[in-house]
């Protein structure tokens, strides 16, 4: 890229020529101007810091002159581009990016990020920056951007030196956001690295304890646990917390053994946990949960008062002191309690429903349905439905009665409209702003003072229950995150303390002068944007609101959330995501106070609204609850509070508010947010203390930024906008031999050394999605030690011809290295991370979106075999093909396939069952049938084929009965006798009826299957399951359901969710019968659209399971094809192809995968493999293996099939060669393993990613010929040297080159035959 105008060289010129200037100048000006020049020695020093060094600074001996120094630099970067206007090349505003970073500086940061993006085209090079645009997203809770930005960090440079604070970050949003088993990954990743990072090893496997637990998994959560505790001088505060989380286990989970025995299992952990650490509240709550659920009430009530003594009051603890109270017959201390509840968190169902019961258990109706009205309007109430039915019998029950006989009735509580005036809520409501504010202002200038909590210490009387225990006086000096959340929005802080004004101390008033100040400034704000055209942070992560409400000085006092009211029945995230979003989002960074995008990144609206909670929120599920902003409800009758209060968060919270601060474990003993900047405003509004500078960073370049609210996810993150233009048509020998562009000077200055075994190269084999001819490599230089002087992470461009030999090829590629190029891309740098395509354009019409499904109807067997089929099904303008009549024009025995054949050919075979709800097949509802949703879940188990034909037939029998009895007893059903149109008739409210579902039975074994599998070779050559046409066929090795053949059986509503085939290949799929099945299909081009849907609903595209809402696609203007298979048809999905299958009725498929040798269908392959990558998800096919042996074996006369896979060789000969020589550098043994045949393709065993070629084992599995593979990044991170590894070769350099050299392109046969 051009220099757009000072560049970095002219910058540091410039610092040096105003040194010059200044001893010339006049003494007056000497000291303004001497603070803007940087000497030589300084300017080496600041070519050493960037992101990477992130939370590292203090570490350092010199940690304070860095800081002082990065400040200095700031300032005179910032003059610099002042006195050019802003006409300074990108980098500049990189390393401004990056200084502002280091000094946590996050809104400035940003700016100078979003700059640098706005004129660096490749800015995805640049793994530094992404690194530091990931980190300050992480800061704001934009977790969306974060995960984004920190995936391609490990996507461009696998190596990178602050991989595992990357991956530990990546845990804790995946956590949050609920996908756990993304979570889980990136915490292993993080587990096995053994660089620093913010959290120690012991508490990384408290995460991945928690995940275990919030899965309910809860005997490997135990024992994970359990395993912690044997750790050598565990933190006390981790100890406490474990010991925490096993009390609440043994309460509240699934466990073994009878309710006394983990009612007393469950005491003595919470009582350890409290000697480890007696101020936790949350162990104090837990324990008075137990006590209530034995009945040991005056226990419970002291360990409620003790969890309010020691920590900050919340709804859940109020709700349950009013359980108690109602269970002892104190109906009018219950009700105190439950207005306690509802007056710290007006969202909480739970206590609205248990007033609503203690009204009726008073006979005062009318009240009662106020209140069950109240918890229906909460966000997070289960149980509408039932609520519902209960006002309306309720409203039935007035009606009925005597008018006025409700008037003249003694009423035994006040009504609500009374109670919320009570002296108690009356306080609670009118002072708490003050109170807040007033103890936020009192932090700021005694930072290592606790706010005294007004609760007294004098102890509950043993006799019995005092009336009115909690008093007004001490009410007012609870401070809890309930209130802080519902106060602290400037609008309610203006009118609680303009109606105190008079009543303020100094401190308050200083508040409220500031506040003041701060609104004014807030309104005079332009509305300005991301440089990725998005300004409404709350719209795309509108799921994730309301997530993080739980103040960070309740997290630093070990609190927690509760997911749902304390009578409710425990959800699958019962056990306190929130926290965990909490120290991910305030005890990485050491914060100060609020977190919200600055102004310049934020529409005015939505400062507002950021500041309207104390910690800004993002990322999470939307029907996940926390806290007060979720409790679902439940059955409210008076059962006991154990059955009843069982879905509340576990803590755990306390562990990481003490570890993560931005520092590494040194720095632990540093408090995450510093309490004197508790009430710290948005995060300063002004990008630059010089307004001048503000307007330059923010300034947006024309043809990047839009003004307006993003509206497509794909423009979201900085990386999704693809500013490249080449594409795989393109021809990638006249891509090559194009001139690159001259390097920028900040290309050339440094040199990596690829010979060193210290510099860590990734074992990862990169093929890109924007152009396969453009692949780069993905083996990455060093990134110097972090107290060394880093290069830029720019890759040079170069040209290498695919037509060169390979010893051609080799030696240019050390000849660039030599040169002091990078030589970790041997192709043109054209190629950015892969990303999701765009939805085509321009929008199809409306009355386009269900088109007619393409279809083939076989008379005879010449039919099949007439070859425009094979180009008909293969075309990409075809997503779907249904080949109908396939069975009898070939005249196949489907009957080898059916169940009754099935059962006496191998009745004791294994069968996957997957346990789903019975559900009309174009729509998905949530369990309580009150709202569509995408996610669509099925437990797993296993049966045996005998077992499930067994139910299958059952099944059938049994629906038989319900269709007699509705025709004997509902004649209105006469016409409705399918199960088609009985679903049609069928209630769109739970609860539904559970159905099983046997998928995955291998017939692969043609011992057991003969004569199935005989049978398919009467098919086709192009859809069968071995053939030389199918790529799959020359994998040398057996993927189960991809080239062999899976068997599903089936009864009524068996769902097969939403997917693309493993690496987008072709599928085909023949219905055995009876029954139908209706598909329904997404053409590729459109997988971009339903990955954000996924997004958007907190769904993995990959690897969640998901049931698109049809609405939500038409919206979108995606089409949808729509079709019936009936026996003997045959449906060919083609390459990428989305798609989702309901049987209607009883019946049985076949189903196996196909690999075309076609252009298209390596090209989606290669891009999938890359994304997967990106993702972090194991590719089933190894598509550098595949390539190798296609090179071997087949004769490619397509010339684009030919050249995409001719690069992917030229790339890996590339890394092999460059991996080898390093090695051989450092003096590290390779020693000669082969390949036996029929041997699978390796992948790494911790991070999934394929391994060619050279084989990381480690010393005790070599020896032991268990040869558990590493890549080599993996292999470094856990022995930084590979002392602890073998390295094993699997083919010769010789044989590689050989091959490499003798694929060449065919001749067509168009072309010979003439």
């Amino acid at each position: 890229m051009k220099s757009c105008g000072v560049s970095l060289a002219t910058a540091t010129t410039a610092f040096g020529d105003e040194k010059k200037k200044m001893a010339a100048g006049k003494a007056s000006g000497e000291s303004k101007e001497g603070s803007l020049s940087l000497t030589a020695e300084e300017r080496e020093a600041l070519g050493g810091l960037d992101s990477r060094l992130f939370g590292l600074v203090k570490l350092r001996e010199d940690g304070a002159r860095t800081k002082t120094l990065l400040g200095k630099a700031v300032r005179c970067y910032e003059s610099l581009i002042l006195k050019a206007e802003g006409k300074v090349e990108s980098d500049f505003f990189c390393q401004l990016g990056h200084f502002n970073l280091l000094l946590e500086d996050y809104p400035k940061a940003l700016s100078a990020y979003q700059r640098y993006y706005s004129l660096q085209s490749d800015y995805w090079k640049n793994a530094a920056f992404l690194y530091g645009l990931g980190l300050v997203y992480f800061y704001y809770n934009a977790f969306h951007w974060a995960i984004k930005a920190f995936q391609e960090v490990l996507y461009v440079d696998p190596s990178f030196c602050r991989a595992k604070e990357i991956h530990l970050r990546l845990g804790l949003m995946f956590k949050v956001n609920t996908d756990y088993e993304s979570s889980l990954k990136h915490f292993q990743l993080a587990l096995i690295d053994c660089n620093p990072c913010t959290l120690s090893s012991v508490e990384i496997q408290f995460h991945i304890a928690h995940l275990y637990e919030i899965q309910r998994k809860y005997h490997s959560a135990k024992e994970a646990y359990e395993q912690l505790l044997q750790t050598e001088n565990l933190p006390a505060q981790v100890k406490a917390t474990v010991l925490q989380q096993l009390g609440w286990m043994h309460h509240n989970g699934d466990l073994l053994g009878d309710k006394v025995t983990k009612e007393t299992y469950a005491i003595q952990y919470l009582q350890k946990s409290l000697e480890a650490d007696p101020n936790s509240g949350q162990s104090w709550y837990f324990l008075g949960r137990c006590y209530s659920s034995i009945g040991k009430v005056q226990d419970a009530f002291i360990s409620y008062r003790q969890s309010i003594d020691k920590s900050e009051a919340s709804a859940d603890t109020w709700c349950s002191i009013g359980v108690l109270y109602q269970q002892q017959n104190q109906p009018m201390d219950a009700l105190q309690a439950y207005i306690c509840a509802v007056q710290l968190d007006h969202g909480h169902a739970a206590a609205w429903v248990d007033l609503g019961t203690l009204y009726e258990s008073c006979s005062q109706p009318q009240d009662a349905i106020k209140c069950y009205l109240n918890a229906t309007r909460s966000k997070n109430c289960s149980n509408t439905s039932t609520l519902a039915g209960r006002i309306k019998f309720l409203q039935a029950q007035l009606c009925n009665l005597p008018q006025g006989s409700l008037q003249n009735k003694n009423k035994l509580l006040p009504s609500i409209e009374e109670a919320w005036s009570l002296p108690i809520p009356a306080e609670l409501t009118s002072r708490q702003g003050a109170m807040n504010t007033a103890q936020q202002a009192y932090k700021a200038h005694h930072p290592t003072t606790e706010p005294v909590l007004g609760l007294s210490q004098t102890s509950i009387a043993q006799q019995s229950l005092p009336v009115h225990m909690i008093t007004s006086g001490q009410v007012d000096g609870l401070s809890s995150p309930a209130k802080r959340k519902r106060t602290s929005s400037p609008t309610k802080h203006l009118e609680q303390l303009h109606a105190n004004k008079d009543n303020l101390n100094p401190a308050q008033k200083l508040m409220l002068e500031q506040l003041e100040s701060q609104f004014v400034f807030m309104q005079q704000q332009n509305t300005l944007t991301l440089p990725h055209n998005c300004t409404n942070l709350t719209s795309a992560e509108e799921p994730w609101r309301k997530q993080l409400s739980d103040s960070a000085q309740g997290l630093q006092k070990g609190q927690s959330s509760h997911l749902s009211g304390p009578k409710d029945e425990q959800s699958p995230f019962s056990t306190g995501s929130a926290q965990y979003l909490q120290a991910a989002s305030t005890g990485i960074q050491k914060q100060t106070g609020l977190r919200t995008m600055p102004s310049n990144s934020v529409t005015q609206g939505d400062a507002l609204n950021h500041l309207s909670s104390h910690i800004a929120t993002s990322g999470g599920q939307q029907g996940i609850a926390f806290t007060k902003e979720s409790k679902s409800s439940g059955n409210r009758s008076l059962e006991p509070e154990a059955s009843r209060h069982a879905a509340d968060t576990h803590n755990g919270c306390t562990i990481i508010v003490k570890g993560l601060s931005n520092h590494v474990q040194q720095l632990m003993a540093e408090h995450v947010c510093n309490s004197n900047h508790e009430d710290c405003t948005l995060p300063n509004l002004l990008m630059s203390d010089n307004p001048q500078i503000s307007a330059l960073l923010t300034e947006k370049t024309s043809d990047r930024v839009g003004t307006g609210a993003c509206d497509k996810v794909n423009n979201i993150h900085p990386a999704i906008y693809t500013k490249t233009n080449n594409s795989f048509a393109s021809s990638p020998s006249s891509v090559i031999s194009t001139a690159p562009p001259s390097p920028k000077p900040t290309e050339q200055t440094t040199t990596h050394s690829v010979t060193s075994l210290n510099s860590p190269h990734s074992g990862l084999h990169t093929i890109t999605r924007e152009g396969l001819e453009n692949l780069q490599n993905s083996k990455k230089p060093d990134l110097p030690l972090i107290n060394h002087k880093p290069g830029p992470r720019i890759i040079p461009s170069m040209s290498v011809s695919i037509y060169s030999s390979s010893t051609e090829v080799l030696k240019a590629c050390r000849n660039l290295g030599k040169n002091g190029l990078s030589s970790s891309c041997i192709l043109l740098d054209k190629c950015p991370p892969p990303r999701p395509p765009t939805s085509p354009q321009p929008p199809l019409p409306k009355d386009k979106l269900n088109p007619p499904t393409p279809s083939i109807y076989l008379e005879n067997k010449r039919d099949a075999f007439f070859p425009p089929l094979h180009q008909f099904c293969t075309n990409p303008k075809n997503p779907v093909t249904v080949i109908r009549g396939l069975a009898g024009a070939l005249k196949l025995d489907l009957g080898l396939f059916s169940t009754k054949t099935l059962v006496e050919a191998n009745n004791e075979h294994a069968v996957e069952v997957r346990t789903q709800l019975l559900q009309p097949a174009d729509e998905n509802w949530d369990p309580t049938g009150t709202k569509k949703i995408w996610r669509c879940e099925s437990n797993r188990s296993h049966t045996t084929i005998a077992k499930y034909a067994q139910y299958q037939a059952s099944s059938f029998q049994e629906s038989l009965r319900e269709e007699n009895e509705k025709r004997m007893h509902h004649k209105e059903y006469s016409d409705n006798e399918s199960t088609s149109s009985d679903f049609s008739g069928k209630r769109r409210k739970g609860p539904f009826k559970t159905i099983k579902f046997g998928t995955n039975i291998d017939l692969s074994d043609d011992k057991k299957w003969k004569l199935q599998l005989h049978e398919l070779t009467k098919l086709p050559a192009f859809v069968r399951v071995v053939s030389a046409g199918n790529l799959l066929s020359h994998l040398g090795h057996t993927i189960l359901g991809m080239n062999t053949v899976q068997l599903y059986m089936k009864v009524p509503g068996s769902r097969t969710p939403g997917h693309q085939e493993n690496n987008n290949f072709c599928s085909v799929n023949i219905n055995i019968g009876p029954g139908d099945c209706e598909w329904f299909v997404v053409p590729e081009d459109y997988w971009g659209v339903l990955n954000d849907f996924c997004e958007k609903n907190n769904l993995n595209f990959l690897m969640s399971s998901w049931w698109p809402n049809l609405e939500d696609l038409y919206e979108a203007n995606v089409p949808v094809y729509r079709f019936i298979q009936r026996p003997g048809d045959l449906v060919w999905i083609n390459a990428g192809t989305v798609h989702w299958v309901q049987a209607i009725g009883w019946c049985n498929n076949i189903a196996w995968n196909v690999g075309p040798l076609t252009a298209c269908q390596y090209k989606l392959a290669v891009e999938r493999y890359e994304w997967n990558k990106l993702q972090s998800v194991k590719s089933v096919v190894p598509m550098v293996h595949l390539s190798w042996n296609v090179a071997r074996n087949v004769k490619v006369s397509d010339p684009k099939l030919f050249e995409m896979i001719k690069y992917c060789l030229l790339k890996v000969l590339n890394q092999c060669q460059t991996l080898r020589e390093a090695l051989i550098t450092a003096g590290k043994e390779i020693m000669w393993h082969g390949r036996t045949n029929g041997e699978p393709a390796h992948y790494c065993s911790i991070c999934e990613v394929e391994v060619f070629d050279l084989l990381f084992v480690t010393n005790e599995s070599n020896s032991q010929k268990t040869y558990i593979v590493h890549c080599q990044d993996c292999a470094r991170k856990t022995s930084g040297n590979l002392d602890n590894f073998v390295v094993l070769e699997q083919y010769k350099m010789e044989d590689l080159m050989r091959v490499y050299d003798q694929f060449t392109l065919a001749p067509s046969l168009s072309s010979s035959s003439s």
